[in-house]
């Protein structure tokens, strides 16, 4: 799932890889360029899981860059995707809004399409959001993100939550490297060979995928 923008190439280094590991990997297309309404974009998701299971996909693994993890989470809780999908991975996702969001609407409310709004912590499509409802569920994130602000908003009860520093101290990463940095693919890549979802134990090196 694209982010706010519905930038699908900034994603297909991630899909090619996870296609090159041996499996089938789709970079979405979002309605309005990704800023309209994140429950349309919802539908997208819900309707793409639906036709990859009907075409005979065992499973379905969602991963979320950005706004596109906050689409995974509304369809988690208002789809039923807890039963439709086997994990979810979210990078550098505003599970409980970004502060840049709030200020565009603030400052400049015409310039600040329906996603940005619905972006803005304590907005109403945001209030509702829980845990991560007993999905197995990985959410990376950046400390040097200034797109979402504060970066730990990506944070998910109930998630495996890792600040990518954690992990690897000392690295720079900003919040549009996230999908093409190679530790960050590495991490994706290893959780989905995973049976069952673990935390990372140690730093990928970097150019290793």
């Amino acid at each position: 799932m694209p982010g706010f923008g519905g930038d699908r190439d900034s994603l297909q280094p991630l899909a090619d890889r996870i296609h090159a590991d041996g499996r089938q990997a789709e970079v979405l297309t979002l309605p309005g360029d990704g800023t309209g309404d994140l429950l349309q974009q919802v539908s997208v998701l819900d309707k793409a899981v639906n036709d990859a299971l009907r075409a005979g996909s065992p499973s379905v693994d969602i991963v979320g860059y950005s706004a596109g993890g906050v689409v995974a989470r509304l369809w988690v809780a208002d789809d039923a995707g807890a039963k439709k999908a086997r994990r979810v991975i979210t990078l550098g996702s505003p599970l409980h809004g970004t502060q840049l969001a709030a200020a565009g609407n603030a400052l400049a409310p015409g310039a600040c399409p329906t996603a940005c709004q619905q972006l803005a912590p304590g907005s109403p499509i945001l209030a509702p959001i829980g845990g991560a409802a007993g999905l197995p569920w990985l959410s990376i994130w950046t400390e040097d993100d200034q797109t979402v602000t504060p970066p730990d908003t990506a944070r998910l009860p109930g998630a495996i939550n890792l600040p990518l520093q954690q992990l690897c101290p000392g690295v720079r990463v900003s919040h549009e490297q996230l999908p093409t940095d190679s530790r960050v693919i590495a991490l994706v890549l290893a959780s989905l060979g995973q049976a069952t979802l673990s935390a990372p134990a140690e730093c990928p090196r970097e150019g290793v995928s």
